[in-house]
């Protein structure tokens, strides 16, 4: 069960990519606009939730389940992206500009609100469940702000498949070192502020991830080019996976804790 856990990301992945092909041919086979939605949603989604799939299946003690992670994926996704949307129209409409410190600001506590919520309903709180709520959260908005992006492309270069393909990739690509990396870190953070009572320490550790998310989104968004993408990216990917590390000796210790005292007892 382990073992099939920790590589259905590739059966994900496979049957996504599968279906795309399927429903990408069959648009350019018949010029059906109906299957256009189709097509850009699973090509939107197919990176986001195998890269979820992917941090399911590693060795860590999650606690929440698979339903949790869809229902953040879409809900936080949606939440996300109109409160983000409303937010940035505002600041442009107020400031005359749309800085990009206040891009990133905005995205990243935008986010964090389901998170933010969840934080309170579900126990225990582990930084291994944080992080993982927090990816499903930022490949939930990843996933809807790409569709965004593919539609608007398909517009301007009036109807050109390619032209969105080209979208889908780049965005669907680089949503891991992203959008999915940058609030899986700071969801991690909060569920660990949480998890030791909100003690001042803890709580100033989530603020300073939270300004590193905000200050790579921002510089991502400023420096448009392949060799700065390629840097964030592993900077982004670096430290989401030295989080999710951590998060793995620590949920091992507390299972052998509790396996200790169930003994003792």
């Amino acid at each position: 069960m382990e073992h099939a856990r920790r590589w259905s990301w590739v059966a994900v992945l496979v049957v996504g990519l599968g279906l795309f092909a399927l429903v990408r041919r069959a648009t350019l086979h018949t010029d059906n606009p109906n299957l256009i939605p189709s097509l850009i949603l699973l090509g939107a989604m197919v990176i986001p939730v195998t890269f979820v799939a992917f941090l399911a299946g590693r060795r860590i003690a999650y606690g929440v389940s698979g339903g949790t992670l869809a229902l953040t994926a879409l809900v936080g996704g949606i939440i996300g992206v109109v409160t983000a949307g409303v937010l940035e129209f505002d600041t442009l409409h107020d400031l005359g500009m749309l800085p990009m410190v206040a891009v990133g600001l905005i995205e990243e506590s935008a986010k964090l609100i389901l998170p933010l919520a969840l934080v309170f309903f579900l126990k225990p709180r582990r930084p291994a469940d944080g992080l993982l709520i927090g990816v499903a959260s930022g490949a939930g908005f990843a996933t809807l702000e790409t569709m965004g992006y593919a539609f608007v492309e398909l517009i301007r270069s009036n109807g050109s498949i390619s032209a969105v393909d080209d979208v889908l990739f780049l965005r669907g690509v680089l949503s891991p070192a992203a959008h999915m990396a940058w609030t899986g870190l700071t969801a991690a953070a909060l569920w660990y502020a949480a998890e030791h009572r909100w003690q001042a320490s803890a709580v100033l550790r989530f603020v300073g991830v939270f300004v590193v998310a905000v200050g790579l989104h921002a510089t991502w968004d400023s420096l448009a080019s392949t060799p700065a993408y390629a840097i964030l990216a592993i900077i982004s990917l670096g430290l989401l996976g030295v989080t999710t590390h951590r998060a793995s000796v620590e949920s091992r210790s507390t299972l052998h804790q509790g396996s200790l005292t169930a003994k003792s007892a």
